[in-house]
């Protein structure tokens, strides 16, 4: 039987991010009635949200709060203090009155208790790795919980209050509200952890290294005796992580025959094939959607965590992967065939590349699997960190072996308050090594792009950001107009 929650008015107030949308679905899937506000909505999670039957308001407002609503649930941003909004001032001065305040994590923690918590954490992946585990699961019929971060192509959906054991949780190192820095996933009480490559991130919130990894350290701690950690290899920082754990270790890479686990006889193409080996033995061979050595690596640690805990076997395991589609805007295939013409193949790509690691490895996954073909690279330089003068030096490497770039101009907001590049600035650098145009509108983008592209390119849109809408334009026009062949 699905667990039912308790309270049945649930307020949240930021609920358009991806997380409190997210939050949203499982607190009504749990039983509550589920109300929202935030200043803004964009799809896709307006229409999911819709979808969903969950009524929100399009402001702030103290207004907003139904009346006996048995606990608000507050998102991180940074206007969503007493002082700056008179919605949140509203919810604490409810508090007083018995009305329940909690973060995102808090609440994810509370739907959780009792349930069998794998917990991902990491500095890349980790969407992709609670997604596929999460479609393990369900593909063998375990029915489990689960919170993704991004929307996972195959459920279409990102949360869900599952009959099983299992309770699969995207978990995050950034500070939990506005009123508490403790890391998200520290307020989960995991079973098990998948930790992926752990990178130094958020400088902002962490200034140094050993600042970053202590909240890893404490999140290894927590893993109980009986539990287990699946750990990568391929982390610098993992090896002095997993030293604080008091359960069981097993340890994965891409190819490294140290490892417990790890792949052999890796093949690119359209799709990727490679032998999952353990302990110098051959598993299974796996054949995948999904392209790069990152995702090879991903589905590894999947493996290890999925066939060591012995929740599934290998045959539905093996099933599951191929079956997996990934996650929206991480090298996703948006086109493929241009027309009816089938030696016309533009296959069309899109990928979430918000810091110069994530962007890389698009183009590094594109370049492995497609060596002959020509990279027509559309990017946006969306985030604060594409925008810095500080990544000016980013620029000089990211596009090295792309054919030619398609530049789209960096949003304007925040430009007051930080030392940003302009979009002739970055164009300059990106001309000095290789082939750029400036873009500015979506039209002007499409006529630019009908007037380079060749037959046997590869088009991949490159962002964190809207992209001008050309997700949706790029792939319409090769599917519609076979002309600029």
């Amino acid at each position: 039987m699905v667990k039912k929650e308790k309270r049945k008015k649930a307020h949240l107030i930021g609920i358009c991010g991806a997380g409190m949308s997210a939050l949203a679905v499982l607190l009504k899937e749990s039983g509550s009635k589920v109300t929202g506000s935030d200043n803004g909505f964009y799809e896709p999670v307006a229409s999911y949200l819709k979808k969903n039957k969950i009524y929100f308001n399009k402001n702030y407002s103290a207004k907003n709060i139904p009346r006996n609503t048995d606990i608000i649930v507050i998102g991180k941003h940074a206007e969503l203090v007493p002082s700056k909004n008179e919605e949140v001032k509203k919810a604490f001065a409810l508090k007083k009155l018995g009305v329940e305040i909690k973060s995102l994590p808090e609440m994810l923690a509370q739907l959780s208790e009792g349930k069998n918590n794998l917990v991902v954490a990491g500095s890349f992946g980790k969407s992709t790795c609670t997604a596929l585990l999460s479609w393990c699961l369900s593909k063998a019929k375990n029915d489990p919980s689960y919170f993704i971060g991004a929307v996972p192509i195959n459920f279409g959906k990102s949360s869900h209050i599952g009959s099983g054991k299992e309770f699969v949780l995207e978990g995050d190192e950034y500070p939990s509200s506005n009123w508490d820095n403790t890391s998200k996933f520290l307020h989960f009480n995991p079973h098990s952890v998948l930790l992926v490559s752990a990178e130094h991130d958020h400088i902002n919130i962490f200034p140094t290294e050993k600042s970053y990894k202590k909240p890893y350290k404490k999140l290894v701690a927590k893993i109980p005796k009986k539990g287990l950690l699946v750990y990568s290899t391929e982390g610098k920082n993992n090896i002095e992580l997993v030293k604080q754990a008091k359960c069981r270790t097993v340890s994965y890479s891409l190819n490294d025959k140290k490892s417990d686990w790890y792949a052999q006889n890796i093949k690119y193409g359209m799709q990727t094939s490679f032998d999952l080996m353990h302990g110098g033995k051959k598993v299974a061979t796996i054949k995948t959607k999904l392209l790069g050595n990152h995702n090879v690596e991903n589905i590894i640690g999947v493996g290890a965590l999925l066939l060591e805990s012995k929740v599934i076997v290998v045959k539905d395991f093996t099933k599951a992967v191929a079956s997996f589609s990934g996650i929206k805007r991480r090298i996703e295939l948006l086109s493929a065939q241009a027309g009816k013409n089938p030696k016309s193949l533009f296959p069309v790509y899109e990928g979430f590349g918000s810091s110069y690691e994530k962007a890389k490895v698009i183009f590094d996954a594109l370049k492995l699997h497609f060596p002959k073909k020509r990279i027509v690279a559309i990017f946006e330089p969306h985030t604060f960190s594409w925008r810095n003068r500080g990544a000016l030096k980013w620029y000089k490497t990211i596009f090295d072996g792309v054919g030619v770039v398609i530049l789209l101009p960096p949003p304007l907001h925040g430009k007051d308050t930080h030392n940003q590049l302009s979009f002739d600035e970055i164009y300059k650098e990106v001309k000095k090594r290789v082939p750029v145009h400036k873009a500015t509108t979506e039209k002007e983008a499409l006529i630019i792009l009908k007037k380079i592209v060749k037959q046997g390119d590869i088009v991949a849109l490159v962002s964190s950001g809207s992209l001008l809408g050309l997700s949706k334009s790029v792939p319409r026009m090769f599917s519609e107009k076979l002309a600029l062949l």
